[in-house]
């Protein structure tokens, strides 16, 4: 018979044990009924020698507020660590949920998720007492992470240990059941999920996006990254790759099989675009796009009718502040208008400064709905 893998063995500390019982529901119960986690529960008043169990008191130098004891922490955590024998034995990671702590990720998940045992401890209050963690640290040999949910303070650490715990247990082999459901959630591998809809097919007068009932797996599959671009650009662009710098841009004509990446800049950008619009500008305009060690980090488009040249603000990567760049894209789309262009005119009323005096150096001047630069007749 194959054999079993050991349990990942979680352990809660908190002055509010009962806070936890949701961890015995949906699949993180299961799991646990079924021997793929061993979670434990303990008060944090067991550890206590007052008749009032007392686990807080005022903090030196005084403020608002009171700091968790470290007496009844340091009794709690010694209770864990010693149930798993000697202290040559293993050792849980500590986990300790505060807004002064490092960001809690999808990638954080994973390492935790392949830790064999973890030690959570809910603090309260204004915290814990800063010689908890030396003790943990120097005399039990725990290492210690302090871990944060966001920029904003809750009212005790057991809502974050039941986030952080559902995160890191759905990764461990045999809680989810459809391991494959995994691979394309919303973070894995940087980027946010893409919309799902299930029947029926028209709701509300609403369709279903028609790719989806085609049945053409490549098609699905392209209009679900480009999805995952988009929807990422638009609500967290602060997942976008960071600019790479250094390197002088490279600068080169936009291919449809761009438009998916180049979507996605001008989202972050704040220009308005879809997958269709940019299909259609590529049909019937042209555009550039500007290159740093192989990361799209500016592009401008351009729309020829009659005699004048109607051009974008060029776009550039949320994290790039570089009007030379903004420049040099201004300079490659004009430069390379056809002859029978008489006038330019580039859409961005309400430019900023920097841009404004871009755009003058490139010879525009403003007009009500941006700016304009005539081009000189030759011959």
């Amino acid at each position: 018979m194959p054999v079993m893998p050991a349990a990942q063995r979680i352990d809660v500390v908190s002055i509010f044990p009962d806070y936890l019982a949701p961890l015995g529901l949906s699949l993180i119960g299961k799991a646990r009924q079924d021997g793929v986690l061993d979670i434990r529960v303990h008060d944090l008043r067991d550890f206590t020698h007052d008749r009032h169990r007392t686990v807080d008191d005022t903090p030196y130098g005084g403020g608002a507020g009171m700091v968790m004891k470290p007496q009844p922490w340091a009794e709690a955590l010694d209770h864990v660590v010693s149930e798993a024998g000697p202290m040559t034995g293993p050792r849980p990671r500590l986990v300790v949920p505060g807004p002064g702590g490092i960001p809690f990720t999808q990638a954080l998940a994973g390492e935790l998720a392949r830790e064999p045992w973890l030690a959570f401890a809910c603090g309260r209050y204004e915290g814990i007492d800063e010689r908890v963690y030396e003790h943990a640290r120097e005399d039990l040999g725990l290492d210690v992470t302090v871990v944060s949910l966001g920029d904003y303070v809750l009212n005790g650490g057991e809502v974050a240990v039941l986030a952080i715990v559902e995160a890191v247990a759905r990764l461990i082999p045999g809680v989810i059941g459809n391991a494959e459901s995994l691979v394309e959630e919303s973070h894995e591998d940087g980027l946010l999920e893409y919309p799902i809809y299930t029947k029926p097919r028209v709701w509300q007068g609403r369709e279903v996006p028609a790719v989806l009932l085609s049945g053409d797996h490549a098609a699905i599959a392209a209009w679900r990254h480009e999805q995952r671009l988009a929807r990422t650009a638009a609500r967290r662009p602060d997942l976008l790759h960071p600019s790479l710098g250094g390197a002088d841009a490279e600068v080169t004509t936009a291919t449809p099989g761009d438009l998916p990446e180049l979507l996605t800049l001008l989202l972050a950008a704040g220009q308005v675009a879809t997958m269709d619009t940019l299909r259609a500008d590529l049909a019937t305009g042209r555009m550039w796009l500007a290159r740093r060690s192989g990361r799209l980090v500016g592009a401008i488009r351009t729309q020829a009718a009659g005699d004048t040249l109607h051009v974008t603000a060029p776009a550039l990567a949320p994290d790039v502040e570089d009007e030379e760049l903004a420049r040099h894209l201004l300079d490659v789309a004009t430069g390379t208008a056809l002859s029978d262009i008489r006038s330019l005119l580039l859409a961005d009323p309400t430019a900023s400064t920097a841009r404004a005096r871009t755009y003058k150096k490139a010879g525009y001047r403003p007009v009500p709905a941006g700016w304009s630069r005539q081009v000189p007749r030759h011959g």
